[in-house]
C-alpha cells in the first residue's frame, strides 16, 4: 500500500503550484483588490478585537499602511507552503540534508522565476526580482520546517526500537 501512496505525496505540491499560477494570472487591479480586501479585514479584526472603535478614515489609513506588507507576506507564505509540499515527498523518498535543500530549493526558486516571468504577460502586472527574493525567504522557511519536523519525527515517532538483550542462564 505504501508504494502506491508515495507517488501521491507530490499531489499537494502540484495543487499549490496550480494555486500560485492562478493568483499570478489575475490582472493587476484584481490582484490588488484581493490583497486590499485581506488587508482591510485584518485591520477591521484588530479594531474589533482591541475594541479601539476606529473611524473609517483611520481604518482606511491602517489598511493602506499594511497593504504592501500583506502582499509580500502572501508571497512568502505561498512559497513556504510550496517548499514544504515539495520537500516532504523528497524527504519521504530518502533525500535529506543539503541535498534536500538544494533540490527542493532550486526547484521552488525556478518556479518563482517562471511565475514572475509569467506575470510579465498579464495586464497590469510585472515580474520583479525582489518578489523572487521574497519568495526565496518563504522557500527557505518551508524547507527548514520540513527538516525540523523530519528530525523530530526520526527522534520520536519513527525512532527504531532497541532490542532487549536476553539474559543467558
Amino acid at each position: 500500500m505504501r508504494h502506491l501512496l508515495k507517488p501521491l505525496s507530490f499531489l499537494p505540491a502540484l495543487l499549490i503550484m496550480y494555486m500560485i499560477f492562478g493568483f499570478s494570472s489575475d490582472q493587476g487591479p484584481e490582484s490588488s483588490a484581493l490583497s486590499y480586501t485581506v488587508s482591510r479585514k485584518i485591520v477591521e479584526t484588530v479594531d474589533e478585537v482591541g475594541d479601539f472603535q476606529w473611524s473609517d478614515a483611520r481604518i482606511e489609513h491602517y489598511t493602506q499602511v499594511i497593504h504592501p506588507k500583506v502582499r509580500k507576506a502572501a508571497h512568502m507564505t505561498e512559497y513556504a507552503l510550496l517548499a514544504a509540499a515539495v520537500s516532504f515527498p523528497l524527504y519521504v523518498y530518502g533525500l535529506h540534508g543539503i541535498g534536500l535543500m538544494i533540490i527542493a530549493g532550486g526547484f521552488c526558486v525556478a518556479f518563482a522565476c517562471m511565475d514572475e516571468y509569467h506575470q510579465t504577460f498579464v495586464s497590469g502586472r510585472s515580474g520583479q526580482f525582489t518578489d523572487v527574493c521574497i519568495d526565496s525567504i518563504g522557500i527557505i522557511a518551508g524547507i527548514i520546517c520540513v527538516r525540523i519536523v523530519g528530525f523530530i519525527g526520526r527522534k520520536t515517532i519513527f525512532k527504531p526500537k532497541k532490542r532487549r538483550k536476553r539474559k543467558s542462564r
